[in-house]
Formats: C-alpha cells, sequence, structure tokens
C-alpha cells in the first residue's frame, strides 16, 4: 500500500487578518492541504515565500508595500515551482489580464464556495491554471466585442486535437504522450495555433477558439506551459 502524499503546503497573503482566517479555515478543512504561513503584505509574501517555499502562494491583488501582481512576477522569477493562486475580489478585465501576463496560475474570485477554492489550490499544485467560470465567460464576451483580425486561418485537425487538450489542462508532455508526438512537434503546433489565431497566450487562444466554435465552451482549466 503507498504511503500517504505529503500535503500541499500553501502560503497566504491578504492584508485583511479576518479574510485571512476564513480563508485559512475553509483551505484546512482539505485533508491533503496546510497553510504552512499567512502574511499580510506584498513584501512579507515574498521573505516567507523565499523561506518556506510553498507548493502554492495565495494572494490577493491589493496589498501593501507590493501587490500580487508584482510578487507573482517576483514569484515566476525567482521560485518558478511556487504555483500562484489569486484570490481576490476584483474581477475588472484589467486586473485580470495583468495578473495572467505576470504568470499566476490561476484567478479566482473570493465569492468562490470552499469546494471551489480547495479544488483551486490542487489544480494549482498540479501545474494547471484555473480562471473562475465568471471570468471565463467574461474573456470570451471581451474577445466577442473586439475586433477581429482580418483573416482567421483554420487550423488542422492535428492543431485542433492540441488545441483541445490544450483547453483541459494538459502540459506539452502530456499532449506529446497522448498524441505519440515529441515536445518539439507539440511546441510547433502551438506556435502554429498562435499564429492563426493571432493570440498571444494559451488562455487567449483557447478563449478565441471558443468564442468561434471550435471547442467546447466548457474550458476554464489551462495549463502554463
Amino acid at each position: 500500500m503507498a504511503g500517504k502524499s505529503a500535503p500541499i503546503q500553501v502560503l497566504l497573503a491578504d492584508d485583511h487578518a479576518v479574510v485571512r482566517a476564513g480563508i485559512r479555515q475553509f483551505l484546512e478543512k482539505a485533508s491533503d492541504i496546510r497553510v504552512t504561513a499567512e502574511v499580510g503584505d506584498g513584501e512579507m509574501a515574498k521573505e516567507m515565500i523565499q523561506h518556506r517555499q510553498p507548493d502554492v502562494a495565495v494572494l490577493d491583488i491589493q496589498m501593501p508595500r507590493s501587490s500580487g501582481i508584482e510578487v507573482t512576477r517576483w514569484i515566476r522569477v525567482n521560485f518558478p515551482e511556487t504555483g500562484v493562486l489569486i484570490l481576490t475580489a476584483y474581477d475588472d478585465d484589467p486586473y485580470v489580464l495583468a495578473v495572467l501576463q505576470a504568470g499566476a496560475n490561476g484567478y479566482v474570485l473570493k465569492t468562490a464556495s470552499p469546494t471551489e477554492l480547495i479544488q483551486a489550490v490542487r489544480d494549482v499544485n498540479d501545474g494547471k491554471s484555473v480562471l473562475d467560470a465568471h471570468l471565463t465567460q467574461k474573456l470570451i464576451s471581451q474577445i466577442n466585442r473586439a475586433k477581429e483580425p482580418t483573416v482567421v486561418e483554420p487550423v488542422t485537425s492535428r492543431e485542433l486535437e492540441v488545441l483541445e487538450l490544450v483547453a483541459k489542462g494538459y502540459t506539452n508532455k502530456a499532449i506529446g504522450v497522448q498524441l505519440g508526438i515529441s515536445d518539439r512537434t507539440v511546441q510547433g503546433h502551438i506556435a502554429h495555433i498562435f499564429s492563426k489565431l493571432h493570440a498571444a497566450s494559451r488562455t487567449e487562444a483557447v478563449m478565441r477558439a471558443v468564442s468561434m466554435g471550435w471547442i467546447s465552451q466548457s474550458v476554464g482549466i489551462i495549463t502554463d506551459e
């Protein structure tokens, strides 16, 4: 019988102590999650991440000294193995896009249920990215409202297979295994997809494909790789 795996080590950063206490209580209802540190500002978050090296950092956006966006950029440079989950009350498009561009693995609203929050931490720890369903729909609507490129070249059947696996949260390596192709070939397909869809990121490519009806609208977990 296999031994029990170690719990997911979480750092929690929010400048409101009462909010932190509530989030911690929710997270620790799960036997596989342990909050090992909590802090009230961005600079303290950096210090604790450096000392504790948690599996997942759960950050608010608006914090004293350094924002969640700034801390996310710092984590990506210094501790790329640490997953970043933004948990905030802000659902404004500029915040969402800024956080995703900074390299966060996920963006969840504080209106999420305890079950959704726990699953989001697990998914981020597994190397996936999580986008709140409400925000997913907003991004799709934003893409639909945006001016379409003059030409959107159709993807090939193989590229569509790759795109569907990207939307399901598969990494490049996992896509290669699933389709029986090399990582380099997967990277090539993704580069072609970006070019054809005029997309700058996996999230944007998936959202655009959803808006055009190429893949299911039930997406919401997208890997960073």
